[in-house]
């Protein structure tokens, strides 16, 4: 690939628009451009970096007993209207509706068109266990698509769909997904963490996130620093604590005037944030809910909605407050509270606590639940915390950042039920296909090596996913000798394989030292004057900056040997 006859254009300037690095870098080496808002143009270097993680995906998925196939983008209302998640799945679902009135939408995920397409095709316990995958454009409407790849409207997605006939068989292939799964992070180069997640939309009884570990991740996660516990802090489990055995107090009503807020009433009551507690009302579809958390808490509200068993909840507003309980935000408390009431299980440990009087400027000390309340449930309703013990060993958690870039569910039955995907066991009787399903987001994980390797200069991507492993300089375009060197070695790459760009531009070679820095091409080759004083050409490697000095006809053989070194297998 010559620099000159290709479409590589470089910006010296930091778009305004890019939040994060990979954002900003893929714009400026010219990987990516903006069509409209989360939609992008893939250019010729930023394609192949997609294909090379393709590549490895497609390696893994075939060796794990998966088979490629290719599902339409544009899929009929109706089979979402058999699961329900129609009406379910919220705005993201981009729905429209074609010239004869039929309702469709683009697809963020295929679960019921492959659960479509094997309930035709399967008919017997011996055409499974079934795995099928595909790797395809999905489209969501994302209400504030941002970070470039990382979050877009329009992404390439690898999913796949596991059919078995029963749960211990859906293990193992959950398990096979999973293993392969690390395989393929893992000769990304990408340091990264399964950890235990939230089902979502997707739904199922079990699921694994595959974070990558980057500052710039957009969730949390929960590590322990002595087990194998790792969880997003959406799922991490909070340690139920030991129930405060202290005698009860009389209830006492204390005037509060103006006191709303935690810190003040903290303050005016001269207690600690940890001795109250505080009412938070949430709408759970249509129905207001009140919670109690500690005052130093924070409800985890996918905790809350997993719980409930709802399609959404949101935070209510104080007038919605006011208009469901009658009490002004910030005096509400759970003592003959007018709507449904949940205790998170810290909160049903503690005893005398400061909470709402459910009174304006009035609170209440020394509250006990069963004494003075009684909640329709008590559950792990909150956020977890990295003064939090670990819920498996107890050890001290730690706190990282993360980018999700696969994601494997255990569904069970769920889809299948509802569409009726049969096969007929043993003994001729109908069984519902035990299912699994698993994603990964592709051009993600381009995003997310860039998270991880670049530096003030420009990206510096791992080997196996380098759109081009080598870029080669020539410095003297009007130098017979460089010239034909650089030439030479060109095609001796191109020979043995080697990803190779040959940088002839006639540019000054201080630009095309900053556009090599920038691309994050693992291997540079200069050609320069070097060569016609010492015989020798410089190798020099973008991660760590290492350079060696080699003979010519040296070269093609060292850079073989540094990308067998790089790649894993």
């Amino acid at each position: 690939m010559r620099y000159s006859q290709s479409l590589i254009p470089t910006l010296k300037e930091n778009p305004a628009e890019a939040e994060v690095a990979s954002h900003r870098l893929l714009l400026r080496a010219g990987y990516i451009r903006k069509l409209t808002a989360g939609i992008y143009t893939y250019l010729p270097l930023g394609l192949a970096a997609v294909r090379k993680v393709e590549h490895i995906v497609r390696e893994e998925m075939n060796r794990a007993g998966a088979q490629e196939l290719l599902m339409p983008m544009v899929q009929p209302a109706d089979l979402w209207h058999e699961t329900g998640r129609y009406e379910k799945y919220g705005p993201e679902l981009l729905r429209f509706v074609d010239r004869h009135d039929r309702e469709s939408c683009l697809g963020p995920t295929h679960e019921e068109v492959i659960t479509d397409l094997v309930r035709r095709e399967i008919r017997s316990y011996r055409d499974l266990p079934k795995n099928l995958y595909q790797i395809q454009t999905k489209f969501r409407d994302e209400i504030r698509p941002r970070f470039g790849l990382m979050r877009g409207r329009e992404f390439i997605m690898k999913d796949a769909y596991s059919f078995d006939v029963d749960d211990v068989q859906a293990g193992e292939s959950y398990q096979r997904m999973y293993d392969a799964y690390k395989k393929i992070f893992t000769r990304c180069g990408l340091d990264f963490r399964p950890v235990e997640a939230d089902s979502g939309t997707i739904g199922g009884s079990f699921s694994h996130e595959f974070m990558v570990l980057a500052d710039t991740g957009e969730d949390t996660l929960v590590i322990c620093s002595s087990c194998d516990y790792a969880a997003n802090s959406e799922k991490a489990e909070v340690k139920a604590p030991q129930a405060d055995e202290s005698p009860l107090l009389e209830l006492t009503k204390v005037e509060t005037p103006g006191k709303r807020k935690v810190p003040v009433v903290c303050e005016f009551m001269e207690i600690e944030p940890h001795e109250l507690v505080k009412t938070m009302v949430y709408k759970a579809d249509e129905e207001y809910i009140a919670v109690l958390v500690r005052g130093d808490r924070e409800v985890q509200e996918v905790k809350l909605k997993n719980h409930l068993g709802v399609v959404d909840v949101e935070m209510a507003t104080d007038k919605e407050v006011y208009d469901a309980t009658g009490v002004p935000t910030g005096y509400l408390g759970p003592i003959d509270i007018t709507i449904k009431l949940l205790v998170d299980q810290e909160v049903a440990a503690m005893r005398n606590f400061v909470c709402g009087a459910n009174e304006k400027n009035f609170h209440v000390k020394n509250v006990n639940m069963g004494r003075d309340f009684e909640p329709a449930a008590v559950a792990d309703l909150r956020q977890i915390t990295a003064s939090d013990p670990c819920p498996v060993c107890g050890a001290a958690l730690g706190m990282k950042e993360g980018i999700e870039v696969g994601h494997v569910f255990k569904l069970g039955t769920g889809y299948s039920t509802a569409m009726n995907a049969v096969f007929k066991d043993s003994n001729g009787q109908d069984k519902p296909m035990v299912m699994g399903c698993y994603g990964i987001g592709v051009s993600r994980i381009v995003a997310a090596a860039i998270e991880q390797n670049h530096d003030e200069n420009g990206m510096a991507f791992p080997m196996p996913l380098a759109p081009m492993q080598v870029i080669l300089l020539n410095l003297g375009l009007k130098d017979e000798k460089i010239t034909k060197t650089a030439e030479s070695l060109y095609l001796e790459l191109q020979e043995k394989g080697v990803d190779v760009l040959l940088d002839d531009r006639d540019e000054r070679p201080g630009s095309k030292f900053k556009d090599a820095d920038l691309l994050g091409i693992p291997l540079r080759v200069t050609v320069g004057k070097r060569l016609t004083k010492d015989g020798v050409v410089e190798l020099r490697q973008r991660k760590d900056g290492a350079t060696e000095e080699l003979a010519p006809e040296m070269v093609a053989a060292r850079i073989v040997e540094l990308i067998n070194a790089a790649m894993i297998d």
